[in-house]
């Protein structure tokens, strides 16, 4: 990854536009009796960061998933899976809506007896 002031610049950008969802999707989940998987520590998961598992044993990292029956120690049933993006070029848009579809379109096949929505949110 490049070190320039614009790649850093970009990177707040991105997790600035991340955190602006959250307490949109967390009144969303709470409405409807959802719990949200966001990044930080939760007993269920190893880790800080949410991370789903397709059938082909592939780990995607996204950044919120909506779960029906989850808690902070009980992963749930899956029903939204969300990634967000920021890119300033039409290009790397595309490349990056590619990969956010490399990991969403796997994930929906993995879980299709669930039923998921898969959202992604690009922001140029």
């Amino acid at each position: 990854m490049a070190l320039s002031p614009s790649h850093k610049f970009g990177q707040i950008v991105g997790d600035v536009l991340e955190q602006a969802l959250y307490p949109l999707l967390e009144r969303f989940a709470t409405t409807h009796g959802l719990y949200l998987d966001s990044k930080g520590v939760r007993p269920a998961r190893p880790g800080k960061n949410v991370v789903w598992t397709d059938s082909d044993g592939n780990a995607h990292a996204l950044d919120y998933v909506l779960e029906r029956g989850g808690s902070p120690e009980h992963v749930g049933t899956p029903v939204v899976f969300v990634e967000t993006a920021w890119r300033r070029y039409t290009k790397h848009s595309r490349n990056k809506a590619q990969e956010i579809q490399g990991a969403l379109v796997p994930l929906r096949q993995t879980y299709r007896d669930c039923c998921p929505c898969a959202a992604a949110r690009i922001g140029v």
